[in-house]
């Protein structure tokens, strides 16, 4: 389905677009970036921080330790400094979790219940589950561009293929 090299180049773009979507966001005062846009997540801090607690429930499933998320729209943090600094600490998990990935593991299954209960215990294959991990991410940030434009701030290059060659992960490197 997909390879451990596959999961590495998408958690480096993640990291890479992660960063362009923060500093652009940091050009606009607090209240601009709180402002209510009509998005889903309503704003361009309220969908920075569904990404935030996202990322932090699936790596927590990844991970196997429990999660302190209790809902997609739960705000973890209203500060922007904080958010951005706990943004880089959650794709640096991200980064210990795909360097940790073996075959055996990306071809196994995950276990998890679903935050509104229902369904009960899902079993997903990994690869699965790493695939929407990284579309979700990337479908948020589509948002945050667009609303980021109507701000007057341009994100800049989102395409894949221009992500830098020397834009290396702390962790794995390139």
């Amino acid at each position: 389905m997909i390879s451990i090299d596959y999961c590495k180049q998408f958690a480096r773009y993640n990291r890479w677009q992660n960063q362009a979507v923060y500093a652009a966001a940091a050009k606009l005062p607090d209240g601009t970036r709180k402002r209510n846009m009509g998005a889903f997540f309503k704003s361009i801090h309220g969908t920075l921080n569904h990404l935030m607690v996202s990322d932090q429930l699936w790596l927590d499933r990844f991970e196997g330790v429990p999660t302190s998320i209790t809902a997609l729209d739960q705000e973890l943090y209203g500060d922007f400094d904080v958010l951005l600094r706990q943004r880089e600490h959650a794709d640096n998990r991200l980064d210990r979790f795909v360097a940790s990935l073996d075959n055996q593991r990306l071809e196994g299954t995950l276990k998890f219940r679903r935050l509104s209960g229902d369904k009960g215990e899902l079993t997903l294959p990994v690869a699965l589950v790493m695939m929407q991990f990284f579309n979700h991410q990337t479908h948020h940030r589509g948002q945050l561009t667009t609303l980021l434009m109507q701000c007057g701030v341009d994100v800049g290059m989102t395409d894949m293929p221009m992500l830098p060659a020397d834009f290396a992960s702390p962790v794995f490197g390139l």
